[in-house]
């Protein structure tokens, strides 16, 4: 795999994510799509609080999160 901000993106589609954005919140739920410009699409998922973030919010429904705004995207 690329090291590649896309490419990361790409191999991570239908996985759970975590997103940080700039001013603190935390979401996750599990990456439905993006685009050229790093915009997110996530999806709720039923799996819980697994990545053991305390402050997490997580996805209920389908969430469109500005990609300026996101910090860090993990797996």
């Amino acid at each position: 795999m690329s090291g590649r901000p896309l490419d990361v993106l790409e191999a991570s589609l239908d996985a759970l994510v975590t997103v940080h954005l700039k001013d603190g919140t935390i979401y996750h739920g599990v990456l439905a799509g993006y685009d050229q410009h790093m915009n997110l699409v996530l999806e709720g998922d039923d799996v819980g609080d697994v990545h053991g973030e305390l402050d997490a919010t997580a996805v209920q429904d389908t969430t469109i999160i500005r990609g300026d705004n996101v910090v860090t995207i993990t797996t």
